[in-house]
């Protein structure tokens, strides 16, 4: 993996980091190096959550192919993808991305152990799962068997039954809308309220759009995968479009095997 932004100093020739002619070699990052390219801000008094969202992308603007999203990652993809998950508090997804990656509990790394236990932080993020219906597999690992029992978000009008069987199965049901849906700054609000300051969402694209019309996205950390695959796949974020253009600046840049990492902050 090489640094192309910000632009890293020039070391001595002498480095084994060094390639040919001076320039950063490509090498594997260690689980310490990408943390502290990915580390979260240190809070100012301003926000007292950040939101980061990971989403990855392929030329043509596809976040799936074939309704899931490892087709178009890379190795090195999922490098960057285990250690933002070791580094936040929780996870966010919606109900379907949950059923189409067949998502399982966050495993412990022993990489981020101390790291964590230093930041206060559990063995593993909370995985909160994003749910108007509660209409999920609730014999799955993801709620039967977590490290930390898994968070449910969703609505005050959601079925008492389903909301029983969440319960039951071992999940911590959150209130975060006063219909059936979930209002995405409430959802942010209880988060925090359950000690979560560092979030992470990984979509789909429908929660991601909800965040970013919400207003409520600190981060966007985008894998530019380098593939074309045409057809109806939807964008990384879906859903109503915000009446004005929201800018965000890009921070960090990196690259592995055409696979470009980019990191882009609310202005």
């Amino acid at each position: 993996m090489r640094r192309l932004l910000p632009v890293p100093p020039v070391p001595p020739a002498t480095d084994p980091a060094v390639g040919p002619g001076g320039s950063e070699a490509d090498r594997e990052w260690s689980p310490a190096e990408l943390a502290a390219a990915y580390a979260y801000p240190e809070p100012d008094g301003r926000r007292r959550t950040w939101l980061r969202a990971n989403m990855v992308s392929t030329l043509d603007g596809a976040a799936q192919h074939d309704g899931r999203s490892q087709p178009i990652s890379s190795a090195a993809d999922m490098r960057v993808f285990g250690t933002l998950r070791a580094l936040a508090d929780v996870v966010v997804a919606g109900a379907e991305t949950v059923r189409q990656e067949g998502y399982r509990p966050a495993r412990a790394r022993a990489d981020f152990a101390e790291a964590r236990r230093s930041a206060g932080q559990a063995p593993v993020p909370a995985i909160a799962v994003v749910s108007a219906s509660l209409e999920l597999d609730f014999s799955l690992p993801l709620f039967t068997s977590p490290l930390v029992p898994t968070l449910i978000l969703t609505g005050a009008a959601a079925a008492p039954d389903r909301i029983a069987a969440a319960e039951k199965a071992g999940a911590r049901v959150v209130i975060a809308g006063d219909g059936v849906g979930v209002d995405p700054a409430r959802a942010v609000g209880a988060l925090a309220e359950l000690g979560h300051t560092r979030l992470l969402t990984e979509g789909g694209p429908r929660l991601l759009g909800q965040f970013v019309t919400a207003g409520v996205l600190d981060e966007l950390c985008l894998t530019v995968s380098p593939m074309l695959t045409a057809g109806d796949a939807q964008r990384i974020a879906g859903g109503p479009a915000v009446e004005v253009p929201q800018r965000f600046a890009l921070v960090s840049l990196l690259e592995e095997e055409g696979f470009l990492f980019s990191r882009y902050r609310r202005d």
